[in-house]
């Protein structure tokens, strides 16, 4: 802080760097007292019978004049910026069959922890049984949720959509004209449509098996149930097409006039992640989650072998030319577990909330 002339009884002050406010709030603060040898007469000095210190050294009078300033320059000085903490897109999450919001909180904690003040929404609409209702009713309640996010969120937002509610996003992402999402997280979703027997049907129709079940899904009656809208027989496709009132149409599989302007709007999309596993248990087939489905003999067709790809008719083929197409599969995951495994968020999905 100062340094010592050849006298060992006298100091020369030296100034620190202006540029340097430290080290000036360093240099005015009251020097270190002198040795002993030091006399109580000296000059800059005052002795040990005014202070009872023992010659305590003083700077020279003509700095004590200029000190007001110096105090003046330091409040002057530009301070230091305080860090800048990245801003987070906000993220939304749409629940799948008979889930909740609740079911979504080990999610929230990952995002939380990860990305500290993002604004995460939870959408706690159709839960439980009522996620049965017609998709389409759903997509409009969702629809009524999600647009005031969006308005207030001009940077865009990332949708992280679970199994059955992969297929209400993206019916989202068709119909809404002016759209902002960046990322749509697609979490193990039977995007190209359900064809199993799985827990869920044995409860929602105990005497049907998966080979008969086209007799209910494809009537009218059955339409009215979500699980039938994207219920996909492979070996009854001419029904599939004319019975479907939902996947079939998000999917470009049939004519209607809203086809071209879905297509565009689904294409506003920055990127679509693609997430799911051979060990899920429930998405029959599990490639269903990229695309992919069966044939007529139960060959599974992955997604550049699909119509829908081939026709571009909604966008997949465009989205894959851009490179906005992320596939991640992840074995050892149950279907339940997909928003709680905490290495599957690390790996597929923190990614991409920017």
């Amino acid at each position: 802080m100062f340094a010592a002339s050849a006298s060992p009884r006298r100091s020369k002050w030296i100034a620190p760097p202006i540029s340097s406010p430290a080290l000036w709030a360093q240099w005015i603060v009251p020097l270190p007292l002198q040795s002993p040898a030091c006399v109580a007469g000296d000059t800059g000095t005052v002795g040990g019978s005014m202070l009872g210190l023992p010659g305590l050294r003083l700077p020279p009078a003509g700095f004590l004049l200029l000190l007001p300033f110096l105090l003046l320059l330091l409040l002057l000085l530009p301070a230091t910026p305080a860090p800048h903490r990245a801003s987070y897109k906000p993220v939304i999450v749409v629940h799948g069959l008979f889930d909740s919001s609740y079911s979504f909180r080990h999610l929230l904690e990952y995002i939380n922890e990860t990305h500290p003040g993002t604004v995460v929404t939870v959408l706690d609409l159709f839960d439980g049984r009522e996620s049965l209702r017609p998709l389409w009713e759903q997509v409009q309640g969702f629809r009524e949720a999600v647009a005031p996010i969006m308005a207030k969120a001009p940077q865009g937002v990332h949708l992280i959509c679970y199994s059955q509610g992969g297929l209400v996003c993206r019916a989202l992402l068709s119909v809404m004209d002016e759209h902002n999402v960046d990322s749509f997280i697609s979490l193990s979703s039977p995007q190209m449509g359900q064809y199993g027997d799985t827990d869920y049907l044995k409860w929602l129709f105990p005497t049907s098996m998966r080979s008969n079940l086209y007799r209910i899904c494809y009537s009218p009656w059955g339409q009215e149930f979500s699980i039938c809208n994207y219920w996909h027989d492979p070996h009854h496709d001419d029904l599939y097409l004319n019975a479907s009132s939902f996947l079939a149409l998000i999917n470009g599989e049939r004519d209607h006039p809203n086809a071209t302007a879905w297509r565009k709007n689904f294409l506003r999309v920055g990127r679509l992640v693609l997430i799911g596993g051979p060990d899920d248990g429930v998405i029959t087939p599990w490639q269903s989650s990229f695309f992919g489905f069966y044939d007529a003999n139960e060959t599974v067709l992955e997604m550049e072998e699909q119509l829908v790809y081939l026709r571009d008719s909604f966008g997949l083929k465009t989205l894959l030319a851009r490179g906005a197409i992320v596939r991640c599969p992840m074995a050892g995951i149950s279907h339940t577990a997909w928003h709680s495994n905490r290495t599957l968020y690390e790996t597929c999905i923190e990614p991409w909330l920017s």
